[in-house]
């Protein structure tokens, strides 16, 4: 099967073809999906770091956020074009220790950079586009699942993540007790409330008003929709960030020599946003975008299990659940809440005054409270 990459104007996907970078590929099959159907051929494109042991028993998964990928350490270079995403969590004498630990991260299903999504080429050969299907949170982690059965991993000594990843991680709990030792879940959620699902719906809209979405068919033609693809970036990074933070980093100064007053020039904190819009375009692609907030829209661990409360009921790994306390997007009370659902779980404060992205920047604290647990009896 011989298949055409589409211009490089229209997506950031990662496609065969590019340079492969840290990627490691692995076919896993059918992925039998929870709305119905099959998505046939899955690829699953993932990292890894230190050797897994002869018992199987040191290997730790690590789960990306909605843009994030599999590339957690390491610097930008062929294939790779910005650093690790956790960069300095992952290495030797590092709370990941590779040393000790085998490390994975998984681009996740849906995803834009080496798994299957809808810049993948279908059975014909053509993108799936419009055609890929809806998928769930649990369509996710059961595809992590075939992952770590391809990799030999029976039962992971922790699985951790934040943001979207820690909806990956309470699930994996949830759906796999008996395979999962610790779930570590950062800034997260056991169901996605109606305040995000709202945030998620302006950043939709604006994705698919974009007269270069085409409903989702663009990747034939000479243009993507980066413009509704950066509202969208611009809205959710404003969530991600506390108020204060913005206050205090941009006040209302304007963007350098450029004079707002009239409309003729920008806001600094305008400026940034249209930096981190453009940068996204870049590297991502818009239908991933689509497919991954929707999925993270789906998330409910109650879902046709009885309730939040009996799931988590099922939950028989020792549960750490962090909070960032500026938080606004998964504000601590969330935490509280799967901490409250879960005898014997913990809950771990980060405090910081960059909102939900603390998670990601306060690396230090974060890593206190991994190598924490991870110090402890299996």
């Amino acid at each position: 099967m011989t298949t055409t990459s589409p211009p490089r104007a229209t997506s950031g996907a990662w496609r065969d073809g590019d340079p492969v970078g840290r990627r490691q590929f692995v076919d896993v099959g059918a992925v039998e999906l929870e709305r119905g159907g099959v998505l046939p051929a899955v690829r699953v494109a993932y990292e890894a770091w230190g050797e897994l042991n002869a018992a199987g028993d040191n290997a730790i998964l690590v789960e990306h956020a909605l843009t994030g990928d599999s590339h957690v350490e390491g610097p930008p270079g062929p294939g790779h074009p910005t650093p690790g995403w956790w960069d300095g969590l992952i290495g030797p004498g590092r709370p990941l220790d590779t040393d000790r630990w085998f490390v994975v991260a998984s681009n996740v299903l849906g995803g834009c950079q080496g798994s299957t999504g809808p810049a993948s080429p279908a059975t014909d050969g053509a993108p799936w586009g419009s055609r890929f299907p809806f998928v769930t949170v649990r369509d996710q982690v059961q595809t992590e699942a075939l992952l770590a059965d391809a990799l030999g991993i029976d039962r992971w000594r922790a699985v951790l993540g934040g943001s979207m990843g820690g909806m990956r991680a309470i699930e994996w709990a949830v759906t796999h007790p008996t395979r999962v030792a610790s779930a570590i879940v950062l800034a997260s959620t056991a169901y996605a409330t109606a305040e995000q699902i709202g945030w998620c719906q302006a950043q939709l809209l604006a994705i698919r008003a974009d007269a270069d979405f085409h409903g989702g068919d663009y990747y034939d033609r000479g243009a993507g929709p980066e413009t509704g693809l950066g509202i969208a970036r611009r809205i959710a990074h404003v969530t991600y960030r506390s108020e204060l933070e913005l206050h205090e980093r941009f006040g209302r100064d304007p963007q350098q020599a450029e004079d707002p007053l009239g409309g003729h020039g920008r806001y600094a904190v305008e400026s940034y946003l249209d930096h981190h819009a453009g940068k996204l375009a870049g590297r991502f692609d818009a239908n991933s975008y689509v497919v991954l907030t929707e999925a993270m829209n789906s998330h409910d661990v109650g879902r046709g299990r009885g309730g939040v409360a009996r799931a988590l009921a099922r939950v028989t790994a020792e549960l750490d659940v962090v909070a960032v306390d500026s938080d606004r997007l998964y504000p601590p009370r969330l935490s509280q809440e799967l901490v409250d659902a879960v005898p014997g779980a913990r809950l771990h404060t980060v405090h910081s005054d960059y909102g939900h992205d603390g998670f990601l920047i306060e690396i230090e604290q974060v890593g206190q409270i991994v190598a924490g647990v991870l110090a402890r009896p299996a």
